[in-house]
């Protein structure tokens, strides 16, 4: 036998398995560093929807089980495949605007987010995110409430303010969290840079205010629209809370266009969530932060969460599907989402 030989083999096969490796962690470290625009898939024929129930005096009634409830599609009842209690742990988007117009309330903005940290329950996974011109992500998914708090205290900027890309963000960072309940808690104006300019060149030739109001259609837009699609999908419920600097009627020198503006961005942000199942909180004074914080806390833990796949398989059409939601107990109120486009 070529001694020589043999080991000239050897070393070529073993350079070979070497080469191999290293392509296949050069692979693997690629795929370890996608980007935030990188597409986390989600069973989009599983309807999920996050139900508050009150009763008649408006009390939250946190005690029924999924035979209590009855989900109807476009008029059609719906088998219930999965069902969550009040008490199932959520994963949540603290979603903060580092935007010039917050500039000068920063102290009682990161006091009143701490707070809502303090209302969450125990096994509640929280994610901090800032957005103005950029988007950064000060804290992933924790229970560690010290570290939520931190980043909260991290939080800073100024400049622009890109909403509907956080909302983005937000959402495909919550995809990565399965088999749990989801939701975002986002402080802002509402006043999304891009959509303003848009909205400028819509209300330009506006003469009074309705007119301007008539000349934005907040619903058109292509970027909420993502948003939408995308927290459906998800299932996500969205709560915003708006800031009195972005309330259309509260601008110290208002023209009609500025004031089609601002009421764009409000009704966006209604928008936003009823079709979410959320609610829209308006703080009419700074120091009302705190207290609508710890009151969004408070509501997330009183819904319960039902997924349904709909009877009929359907392309996606684009079309609006109706939902209802019944429960048993004739005095009670559900309350969610009222439908969604099969997108």
């Amino acid at each position: 036998m070529n001694t020589s030989r043999f080991f000239k083999s050897k070393k070529q096969g073993s350079s070979a398995i070497l080469l191999a490796l290293l392509l296949v962690m050069s692979f693997l470290s690629q795929a370890r560093a996608q980007g935030p625009d990188d597409v986390v898939t989600t069973d989009v024929s599983l309807v999920q929807l996050n139900i508050g129930v009150v009763d008649a005096r408006g009390y939250a009634i946190t005690s029924l089980s999924r035979n209590d409830f009855a989900v109807f599609e476009d008029g059609v009842k719906q088998p219930i495949l999965n069902f969550e209690p009040t008490d199932t742990p959520f994963s949540l988007v603290l979603l903060l605007d580092m935007s010039g117009s917050t500039t000068s309330f920063r102290p009682q903005l990161k006091q009143a987010a701490s707070r809502f940290l303090d209302a969450l329950g125990p096994q509640d996974r929280v994610a901090v995110i800032q957005f103005n011109a950029k988007i950064k992500n000060l804290s992933g998914f924790t229970m560690n409430r010290g570290k939520s708090a931190y980043a909260i205290q991290l939080a800073e900027g100024a400049g622009e303010t890109h909403l509907y890309e956080a909302l983005l963000y937000s959402l495909r960072e919550l995809a990565k969290e399965e088999k749990r309940r989801r939701a975002i808690v986002v402080l802002t104006d509402g006043l999304d840079t891009s959509m303003r300019n848009a909205d400028r060149a819509s209300a330009s030739r506006a003469q009074t205010d309705a007119e301007a109001v008539a000349a934005i259609d907040p619903k058109a837009s292509a970027a909420l629209n993502s948003v939408l699609n995308a927290a459906d999908r998800q299932g996500v419920t969205v709560y915003p809370l708006a800031l009195p600097s972005g309330d259309p009627k509260r601008l110290p020198l208002p023209d009609p266009v500025i004031t089609g503006i601002y009421s764009a961005a409000r009704a966006r942000l209604q928008n936003l969530a009823d079709r979410t199942g959320g609610r829209l909180n308006e703080i009419q004074r700074l120091d009302q932060m705190a207290r609508l914080y710890v009151e969004v806390a408070a509501n997330l833990r009183t819904l319960y969460t039902v997924g349904y796949k709909p009877l009929t398989e359907r392309r996606r059409d684009g079309k609006w599907h109706e939902i209802r939601v019944e429960v048993t107990q004739p005095e009670l109120t559900a309350r969610t989402k009222p439908g969604y486009f099969a997108r």
